[in-house]
């Protein structure tokens, strides 16, 4: 049989026939791939019935049969290939591990015998080298003994070559066998216990404090005998450095005796008696230190080394004399100091420390022939008043120099802030004098909800007084500061942003409350005096000017927090102003709520006073829903424009309205009583069209429509839909099928947080007539559905 051209031949187990790739992909394609075999989802009946889908296709089975028949002849085959090929490897593997355990049984005994090798050789050469070491200690040792016979040697000779040097003040040569001996001594300091290394070194010891001792009286023969003195400048140049190389004590005694010798001049001209002690005379002192150090440099200054630094000692001892003196004149004198003096001494002072900081920071600077030692302090503190956008300015520069000698007057800054509060009341006076004026007519362009120009005069007088006190000083004169700052921001919110206002806003309130139960007592309509558009604009602004008083305060407690040390910035704390500023701005919000509020009461009293038994057909809406969306249009749209740069305020004053107008509202529904089918209608429609003047409110009257706040429109909707559903009670039917039993049940349902008293209120809109009986079983089932509700 053929086929595919090809004849079917016999074919051995262990015969492999390879088909030309044509004929193999030929093959898959008819059986379908051979992968599919190893599936193990492989179903045989589904297979053959898709090689062999029709009967003519079965002349074809034999071939098929052939084609299996040699595929598995080829894969049987292969399986014993691998089995043959699997016992020769375990067998290969197994030779191959036996040969690498007698390798490793052969490595070991390699390593043993090496071991024992490296334990003779080193034996070998332990008793080789024992000599050795014996030898090389021995020459360590005799080395040390001579080194020692040569410094001891050395002593002997150059304690009595050291004298007879100092004697004749030969420093210069003195100096190096001098640096020798200290450290020939410091290397007989583990022999102290010899008696003649002892006795050699005490006697090195009183050569040195007679040596220290000779040093200091020949500068003070020199700077004190002055032309009659024997010692020449160079011989004091060369003793320097025998100071040095003593005990760190003598040049301190040295150094001490000779600024204290320097500035005896200046001590008895600016002693305590002396006119020119006081303030007044200020600068003297600074200039003499000039001159004097002028001099000095010019002349006794080239005896020292560079690296002493005496321009430098000697003006740090002067700073600390003159803070000394001004001291106890200050406390002397007190009753003499006023402000305007302290200030001059203050800035004189920062203006020399400046000076000195500028000098000694470059190392070995001397001072500039003719240097001022002016530096107007006012231009410093007055530099970072130029930017309106920060409150301070910058640090006072570092380095020991600035608040050397300042340091004295901060006791006294009492004085300059007790000043600055008689300023800021002066300030005060003339801002609660602007306060009372009238209101400026409304409609000037750019006047309207604009902050108060006296917010600002305040705010820039705080920030330069803050400048000021920062560069005099970062201790508890700060808090003092900070002390006076809230007294005048109290003053402000109360004396001048109060004055400012139309009416007091807690006072409003309060009218408002007593007008509402005057309303309810009398049922006649409360009269309110309502505010004028400049009265309006009035409010709007002490709204912005509050705000702007508000975060401006936040900054300011920051700033006074960064200019104090930290030990005391816990102890400043601006809240209670924040909060104050923040009262006023709800006080303000409320007062605009309540004049809206009265220019719509006319219209909810029209509305409760209509007769709406008697109405027939729901027409559209009614003249108070006209008259109460008239006032938003005349209202809102201005306080919008006057609180733009305060969105979130206005924002509040919508909210604020909403949750007390509507309920307001719902109050006039339940007046409206009794009520028909026709007249509920007109209600819900009246409702519907206040609910949609209510949401869009925010942007009533602007030509860019926004979005409501998100908040704002959940109030309106909450409240709104609560008249609604009162208003469908009343249209729902009391009689009928359920009986009064279904009407409570929907009562229930659509006003889940009603009480009875406004159960009874729906009642009496109804004009509902019950017996006692009936409004009693009424009574129990509301109760009854209410609990069940409830839980």
């Amino acid at each position: 049989m053929e086929s595919n051209g090809l004849e079917d031949k016999d074919v051995g187990p262990e015969v492999q026939i390879s088909f030309p790739e044509s004929v193999t992909s030929r093959i898959e394609e008819l059986m379908g791939g051979t992968e599919q075999f190893d599936s193990e989802e492989f179903d045989a009946v589904s297979y053959i019935n898709r090689v062999f889908p029709t009967e003519q296709s079965l002349a074809g089975v034999d071939s098929a049969a052939a084609r299996c028949e040699m595929r598995l002849a080829g894969v049987e085959a292969d399986i014993r290939r691998l089995v043959r090929d699997q016992a020769q490897q375990r067998q290969d593997g197994h030779d191959a591990l036996l040969q690498a355990q007698q390798c490793i049984a052969d490595l070991a005994l390699q390593v043993t015998d090496i071991n024992k090798k490296a334990g003779r050789s080193e034996s070998m050469v332990r008793e080789i080298t024992a000599e050795i070491k014996q030898l090389d200690r021995a020459k360590s040792n005799l080395t040390a003994a001579i080194t020692a016979l040569n410094h001891y040697h050395m002593l002997c000779g150059a304690a009595a070559s050291l004298r007879a040097m100092a004697s004749q003040r030969q420093y210069s040569a003195l100096l190096p066998p001098l640096q020798a001996v200290m450290q020939v001594l410091e290397h007989f300091e583990r022999y102290r216990d010899i008696r003649s290394l002892s006795a050699l070194r005490d006697d090195v010891t009183a050569l040195r404090h007679s040596l220290a001792a000779q040093i200091l009286a020949d500068f003070k023969e020199a700077f004190t005998a002055g032309k009659a003195s024997t010692v020449s400048a160079k011989t004091l140049s060369e003793a320097c450095g025998v100071v040095d190389a003593l005990e760190p004590k003598v040049k301190r005694e040295l150094l001490t005796w000779f600024t204290t010798m320097q500035l005896q001049e200046y001590e008895h001209l600016f002693s305590a008696e002396q006119e020119c002690a006081w303030l007044t005379h200020i600068e003297r002192r600074y200039a003499w230190l000039k001159r004097h150090l002028l001099a000095f440099e010019d002349g006794a200054g080239n005896v020292f080394p560079r690296s002493w630094r005496l321009s430098e000692r000697i003006t740090t001892h002067f700073c600390e004399v003159t803070k000394t003196q001004l001291t106890a004149l200050l406390a002397a004198r007190r009753s003499e100091l006023d402000v305007k003096l302290l200030l001059y001494a203050i800035q004189k002072t920062y203006a020399f420390e400046l000076l000195l900081h500028k000098r000694f920071q470059d190392d070995g600077a001397a001072l500039p022939d003719g240097a001022e030692l002016h530096v107007d302090p006012q231009a410093v503190f007055d530099a970072d008043a130029k930017d309106p956008g920060t409150m301070g300015g910058a640090a006072r520069p570092g380095g020991p120099w600035v608040g050397i000698i300042g340091a004295c007057f901060e006791p006294y800054l009492s004085i300059y802030i007790s000043s600055l509060d008689s300023n800021l009341a002066s300030l005060m006076d003339r801002f609660i004098q602007d306060a009372r004026a009238p209101a400026a007519p409304a409609g000037r362009a750019g006047e309207a909800g604009a902050v108060l120009a006296s917010c600002a005069d305040l705010f820039l007088f705080y920030k330069k007084c803050l400048v000021q006190c920062a560069h005099l000083t970062t201790g508890e004169p700060m808090l003092e500061l900070a002390g006076v700052f809230q007294k005048y921001l109290r003053s402000y919110a109360g004396a001048v942003l109060r004055a400012a206002l139309p009416r007091a806003a807690a006072a409003t309130t309060a009218l408002t409350l007593v007008a509402n139960l005057q309303t309810l007592a009398t049922n006649q309509p409360a009269t309110t005096q309502r505010y004028s558009a400049a009265e309006i604009s009035r409010v709007t602004s002490v709204i912005t000017t509050a705000e702007y008083c508000l975060e401006t305060t936040v900054h300011l407690q920051q700033k006074l927090k960064e200019k104090v040390v930290p030990r005391l910035a816990e102890r400043i704390d601006l809240t209670p102003e924040q909060e104050l500023f923040h009262a006023l701005i709800g006080d303000c919000i409320a007062a605009l709520v309540a004049e809206l509020e009265a220019a719509c009461e006319p219209a909810l009293q029209a509305m409760a006073r209509a007769p709406w038994m008697h109405v027939q057909t729901v027409g559209d809406q009614s003249t108070y829903v006209t008259q109460v969306i008239m006032h938003f249009k005349n209202t809102v749209p201005t306080l919008r424009d006057n609180l733009a740069s305060s969105r979130k305020y206005f924002t509040q004053f919508c909210i604020r309205f909403a949750n007390s107008f509507i309920p307001k509202f719902i109050q006039n529904i339940y007046k409206c009583k009794p009520i028909s089918t026709a007249g509920a209608e007109q209600l819900l429609l009246d409702t519907h069209m206040l609910k949609t003047a209510l949401l869009d409110l925010p942007s009533i009257g602007s030509e860019v429509k926004r979005p409501a706040p998100a908040t704002y429109t959940k109030v309106v909707i909450k409240l709104m839909t609560k008249a609604e559903m009162i208003l469908k009670l009343v249209m729902a039917p009391l009689e009928g099928a359920g009986g009064g039993e279904a009407f409570v049940a929907q009562f229930v349902q659509l006003l889940q947080d009603a009480t009875l008293q406004d159960f009874h209120k729906v009642l009496d809109m109804k004009g509902a007539r019950l017996g006692k009986a009936q409004l009693c079983a009424l009574d129990a089932l509301f109760k009854q559905a209410a609990r069940s509700d409830g839980n």
